[in-house]
C-alpha cells in the first residue's frame, strides 16, 4: 500500500478520536483531582514515581500556548525542579487541532523511545511553524532527527492499537478536568493563573510547588 492512502487512514481515525473529544468537552470540567497517581501512557522526567511534590502537565505539539510556554519557561522550571530531583514531571498527552497532526506527532515520539521522547515532542514544539506549512515534511523529519526511518514512521503514525491507546489517553485528559492546553496540576490540584491568556504563570507554577516541597 502506497503511503499517502495509509496516512489518509490515520487521518481519518485521528479526526474521529477529535470529534469524540470534542463532545465530552462539556461533561469534562469538574473533576480537578483526577491527575494524580499514575496513568497509562505517563512519560516522565525528574524524581521517581512516588515522589514528594507531582508536576504533570497536559499539553498538544499542535497547540500555540503550549510552544510558548516551553520557549518561556521550560529550561528555568527544568533546571530548578527537574534536574534537581525535586519533583517527579508528567507530560501527558491531548491531542489539539489539527488533531490529526498531534495525534501522529505524539506516535512518532513514543516510537522514538523513551529516552528520545521528550527530545521529539520539544522539537515538534519549537517546529509549529514549520509544521503549519508542511506537517508531514516537518513530522517526518523531526522522526528522521530521533533515528526513525520513514518507513517506520509510517508504521508508527498507521498503527491501529497505537492510535485507539492514544484515544484513551485523550479521553483520561478531559476525564481529568483539562479544558485547555496547557494545563498543570500539582500534586492532582489544578494551578490556574487568572485571566492570563499564555497558560499558567511560572510564578503560580512555582509557587505551588514550593508550597507542597515546604510540607512535612
Amino acid at each position: 500500500m502506497s503511503a499517502t492512502p495509509r496516512y489518509a487512514a490515520m487521518s481519518r481515525r485521528a479526526a474521529m478520536t477529535a470529534a469524540a473529544l470534542t463532545a465530552m468537552v462539556a461533561l469534562a470540567g469538574c473533576n480537578s483531582g483526577g491527575a494524580k497517581g499514575a496513568a497509562e501512557g505517563d512519560m516522565a522526567m525528574g524524581a521517581a514515581q512516588g515522589a514528594k511534590v507531582e508536576v504533570v502537565e497536559y499539553a498538544s505539539v499542535t497547540c500555540h500556548v503550549c510552544a510558548a510556554w516551553q520557549e518561556e519557561n521550560w529550561e528555568a522550571f527544568k533546571t530548578r525542579y527537574v534536574d534537581t530531583n525535586k519533583v517527579r514531571y508528567v507530560f501527558r498527552e491531548i491531542p489539539t487541532p489539527p488533531a490529526e497532526v498531534a495525534i501522529a506527532g505524539f506516535l512518532i515520539a513514543r516510537c522514538a523511545g523513551e529516552d528520545k521522547y521528550f527530545d521529539v515532542v520539544h522539537e515538534l514544539l519549537a517546529s509549529q511553524e514549520e509544521m503549519r506549512g508542511d506537517p508531514r515534511a516537518t513530522l517526518f523529519r523531526v522522526g528522521n532527527g530521533a533515528g526513525l526511518s520513514n518507513e517506520r514512521i509510517q508504521q508508527c503514525i498507521t498503527d491501529e492499537a497505537a492510535l485507539a491507546a492514544a484515544d484513551d489517553r485523550a479521553k483520561a485528559a478531559f476525564a481529568a478536568g483539562v479544558e485547555g492546553t496547557p494545563t498543570f496540576f500539582v500534586n492532582g490540584v489544578k494551578v490556574i493563573t487568572p485571566g492570563s491568556q499564555s497558560g499558567t504563570s511560572l510564578a503560580d507554577l512555582s509557587k505551588a510547588i514550593d508550597a507542597e516541597l515546604a510540607k512535612n
